[in-house]
């Protein structure tokens, strides 16, 4: 009788604990697929345009594309993706609050060890606006990159930059130098599964 007590003792005491905290979704696979399809949609644009107008066509399709595509890939799987710049040409791209810092951080090493963009994962914590942030580095390439972003931009191309963005930040790159990055901020309900 004694054992039995002692056996419901237990297991009442057991039901009244906490449950465990529900673990957070890694959700960087699910960033890094949002990331891929960013690039691979604005990469396949931007060189349909490079073949039809050279760089001067192309800076056009990536000042409306750029947004358009984040906007869809947002809506579509409710994180917010969008680019970000120390040296932006859009000045909505311009990083706010933390944003720099770790913008900064990426910028002395956007690379890997095996060549690799690098990635920064971290979650804000802010409350109701809590949110699970992954930031994939964007390092300058020669091709086709160069043509509007490097050291030797060809006259016409620096006009259409002129005339697109005024406030021009972003060009003077070499291979290699952190141009931008692509982040991909989830609402932590979002990143717990739910």
């Amino acid at each position: 009788m004694t054992r039995l007590m002692l056996a419901g003792v237990i297991l009442a005491v057991a039901g009244c604990t906490a449950p465990a905290p529900e673990p957070v979704v890694d959700v960087s696979a699910k960033s890094a697929a949002l990331a891929d399809r960013f690039q691979a949609d604005l990469q396949g644009q931007l060189q349909a345009a490079m073949k039809a107008g050279g760089p001067v066509g192309a800076i056009g399709v990536c000042q409306q594309a750029a947004p358009a595509i984040a906007a869809s890939l947002s809506e579509e799987s409710g994180a917010e993706v969008r680019r970000i710049a120390l040296r932006e040409r859009n000045p909505a791209a311009a990083p706010e609050g933390d944003l720099r810092d770790r913008l900064e951080q990426l910028a002395a090493a956007p690379l890997t060890a095996e060549g690799k963009p690098a990635v920064m994962q971290w979650t804000s914590d802010s409350g109701a606006d809590a949110r699970a942030h992954f930031m994939r580095a964007i390092p300058m390439k020669e091709q086709p990159c160069a043509a509007c972003h490097g050291t030797s931009i060809a006259p016409e191309v620096q006009d259409k930059l002129a005339e697109l963005y005024p406030a021009d930040k972003a060009t003077g790159f070499k291979p290699g130098d952190l141009r931008g990055a692509i982040l991909v901020s989830w609402p932590v309900g979002a990143a717990r599964g739910k």
